[in-house]
């Protein structure tokens, strides 16, 4: 009698396990919003702050913008009055916190005040890739793009890489949009708001050729048309981009590389 108890008290524990996702899904689906703090966005033109102005645009919820019009130096220092130890865009007030790092900063107001918003659902097919574009935007196509802007400012590349390059971050990009209509799968999401920035650096300094990609040109489309964006422009980027660092005069050649060397 205790053996077949204790049996089915395991089947019933496992069946509790094989069950908690969908539990937890549908918890998600019905989260409320809780109530937004007061947000401060410190705000330098044409830069990644602009992620958020956007977000909240989309999301319409409440938020305070601060930045000289015109002037990235007064506008850097706003920043750097308010947060002396690590001035950057977007520095964010958050009620009493000071927050910094863009995908952070969406994921958290997803989250905690627009659950069910511009995010796939966890348990979704679509929620892997939207996780991995919120965090490839910085973590592997801005930091490879500016890596290489910066060694190609100084000496113009003659050929491609060996390893990992601008045009390799931007063609997966690229791969990816061919397959799917938005980087968030089969709706707009956070992760669109996050690969805008690098992908417009990646074309507008010339780190590769435009032409190379259309999937990517086809979406870029898409998201300026949309309503919140032109919102956004409107209200970050008044005069259009300001103190915009200068477009390579060349870049590596587009093709094939050669392969790695064997050791030895």
């Amino acid at each position: 009698m205790k053996q077949s108890m204790g049996r089915r008290a395991s089947l019933g524990a496992l069946a509790g396990l094989a069950a908690a996702p969908l539990i937890a899904s549908g918890a998600q689906a019905k989260a409320k919003a809780a109530p937004m703090p007061p947000v401060t966005i410190y705000h330098l033109e044409g830069r990644r702050s602009e992620r958020l102005v956007w977000l909240m645009e989309e999301l319409g919820l409440p938020y305070d913008l601060k930045f000289k019009r015109g002037d990235l130096m007064g506008s850097m220092a706003l920043i750097r009055e308010f947060s002396p130890v690590v001035p950057m865009a977007p520095t964010v007030k958050y009620g009493d916190q000071v927050l910094v790092e863009s995908g952070a900063i969406i994921e958290l107001i997803l989250n905690r005040h627009a659950p069910g918003s511009l995010q796939p659902a966890v348990d979704s097919r679509d929620y892997p890739d939207h996780l991995m574009w919120m965090h490839y935007a910085e973590g592997s196509l801005a930091a490879r793009l500016f890596s290489d802007y910066r060694a190609w400012t100084a000496q113009p590349p003659k050929q491609r890489s060996r390893l990992v390059d601008s045009e390799a971050v931007v063609q997966f990009a690229e791969n990816f949009l061919a397959q799917h209509p938005w980087f968030g799968g089969a709706a707009f999401s956070g992760a669109d708001i996050m690969m805008m920035f690098p992908l417009n650096a990646a074309t507008g300094l010339n780190l590769v050729d435009e032409a190379q990609f259309p999937h990517v040109a086809a979406w870029k489309t898409k998201i300026e048309a949309r309503p919140a964006y032109q919102r956004m422009l409107a209200k970050a980027r008044p005069d259009g981009m300001i103190g915009g660092l200068p477009r390579l005069p060349q870049h590596a050649p587009s093709g094939p590389r050669e392969a790695p060397r064997a050791p030895g």
